[in-house]
């Protein structure tokens, strides 16, 4: 379809605002919401950052032009609402997209918000502004946009290079938000301005974000809290011990400790979600010795993927490829479609005989062994399958020492290639093909860390991109998938499930089932106390 408007969103949106269509509309404004938050984000700019720490904590600062419904679970293309946008439509040939903006938001320092902060946003992203990011991760997302334009004050205009019926779910991400035009990317970093429901007050690094209510904000009633304070906890049973204290009212925690929290605080309301997240092997292409493709493919081969899931999630994680398994991810593969893939093979004694084959031509063996270091963030989603990881690596005669790196640190040395081999998580942005092949394979994407680079694979990721038909787009995507499995180019090991907790007080808030920042706008919840 080339054309499509949010008109019918936008009258969702309005209902949602005058409290129609909640037949009970007790919310109840003021207090402030303690959120856990497991580590301390290098800083709140949110398109400098690729974690979720900042990106839940800088949510509620901004406003997207769209994004998807806080409130339905999965998110999908037919999710996506207005938000500073009150309507859009495509062009007849799907090469323009057009939004209608609203004319009553300022920013928090009280400027009028306009066309041009978006123009000046995505010529940021772009690289064609004067100002640069420090870092560009979300630069990938952008190549088929050839420019944006304004029409007056409120209108703008997306203008594509070829059609690309996914582009409105990139902006819909929680990473999409829009950026003042008269405020620096430097000062960005250090005091965020938005059009949000929430301004920032204040960021301690390693130990708390505080935002307070924007008494101003353009949606009428909205927000419901006075203010968020995240409270940094490293220590994933200190945070629960904090919880069950009562002193946070929301943590993420992981399922062996889930025990823990339901056994000490029955009444509190826990979900288990993938949130769209993969642990994922991230090997240096470009440097001896993974610059050799067998050896490649012997590491590939010695994963076990289940002893994975049995020991970090109980037997809970999801087995699944680039795109996030069925049913909770949009373009997940079959089990029976998933197993046919190099190295899915779920026979591992199998598996690893080949992998020691291919080890043994290259000159390894149990007298002549591998040794370097396997390097991996310094929190418990990266450490605990990081040590699986070494020792599993130890079944194709490669003694891995763990390398933990704090996360100042961690995606800086990620961009410089400055590793032999190390264990990732990816997700959470957009659970769309457009953004996960682009981002993490296309050729000189900032965050395809493994150095891969298929020029012809990359003409399937334009092909499946301009498809409008979702069934043929399916079709490509497990092509896609395929060849990406058989180049070993970065392996997917498996999805956690995560635990999230919350006291029964905290009203009005939706878990995602493949995302794990695009819900924190936080404009509708509340505390009932």
């Amino acid at each position: 379809m080339r054309y499509r408007t949010g008109l019918v969103g936008a009258g969702l949106l309005l209902l949602l605002t005058l409290g129609i269509g909640n037949p009970t509309c007790a919310q109840k404004p003021g207090g402030i919401l303690p959120v856990h938050a497991l580590d301390s984000p290098p800083s709140l700019s949110m398109h400098e950052e690729v974690d979720a720490n900042p990106a839940r904590a800088a949510m509620g600062i901004f406003n997207n032009l769209v994004m998807f419904d806080q409130h339905t679970k999965q998110n999908s293309i037919q999710s996506v609402v207005p938000d500073l946008a009150t309507g859009w439509s495509w062009s007849e040939d799907g090469t323009q997209l057009t939004f209608s903006l609203r004319q009553d938001v300022k920013w928090h320092d009280g400027k009028p918000f306009t066309a041009t902060d978006v123009k000046c946003t995505w010529d940021l992203l772009t690289g064609k502004s004067a100002e640069k990011l420090r870092l560009n991760p979300r630069k990938s997302w952008y190549g088929n946009l050839a420019e944006v334009t304004t029409n007056g004050d409120y209108e703008v205009s997306f203008h594509l290079t070829r059609p690309q019926p996914a582009f409105i779910a990139l902006l819909a991400s929680g990473y999409s938000v829009v950026y003042p035009c008269h405020v620096s990317p430097s000062d960005m970093r250090r005091h965020p301005i938005g059009t949000g429901p929430f301004k920032f007050v204040e960021f301690k690094p390693n130990e708390h974000i505080k935002l307070a209510k924007n008494p101003d904000y353009w949606k009428p009633g909205r927000p419901y809290l006075d203010g968020i304070e995240f409270t940094i906890i490293r220590d994933v049973s200190t945070a629960n011990l904090a919880f069950i204290a009562g002193k946070v009212d929301w943590i993420a925690t992981t399922l062996p400790l889930l025990k823990e929290v339901r056994s000490q605080a029955p009444d509190a309301v826990c979900e288990v979600t993938p949130g769209g997240i993969s642990r994922n092997l991230i090997i240096n292409r470009d440097a001896p010795p993974f610059d050799n493709a067998d050896m490649r493919r012997a590491v590939a081969l010695t994963l076990d993927r289940k002893s994975f899931i049995d020991i970090i999630s109980e037997g809970r994680g999801d087995i699944g490829g680039v795109m996030q398994p069925l049913p909770e991810g949009v373009w997940g593969m079959p089990p029976d479609v998933l197993q046919a893939l190099p190295g899915y093979d779920p026979d591992v004694r199998k598996n690893r005989s080949a992998a020691r084959e291919i080890m043994q031509k290259l000159g390894y063996g149990p007298d002549k062994r591998l040794a370097l270091k396997v390097s991996t963030r310094n929190i418990p989603p990266f450490r605990d399958p990081a040590v699986i990881l070494t020792d599993q690596l130890k079944e194709v005669f490669i003694d891995g020492e763990l390398e933990i790196v704090e996360t100042a640190l961690w995606y800086p040395k990620m961009y410089r290639k400055d590793f032999k081999i190390g264990l990732n998580l990816t997700g959470g942005g957009v659970d769309d093909p457009d953004q996960q092949f682009y981002e993490s394979y296309g050729c000189g994407s900032p965050r395809n860390y493994t150095g891969y680079c298929n020029p012809a694979l990359e003409q399937l990721f334009d092909r499946q991109s301009i498809e409008a038909d979702p069934a043929k787009r399916r079709t490509v995507v497990w092509e896609i998938e395929r060849k990406l499995a058989e180049d070993g180019a970065r392996p997917i090991i498996f999805y956690n499930r995560f635990a999230y907790c919350w006291w029964p007080r905290v009203k009005g808030w939706t878990m995602m089932s493949n995302s794990i920042i695009n819900n924190w706008r936080m404009e509708d919840v509340w505390l009932d106390k």
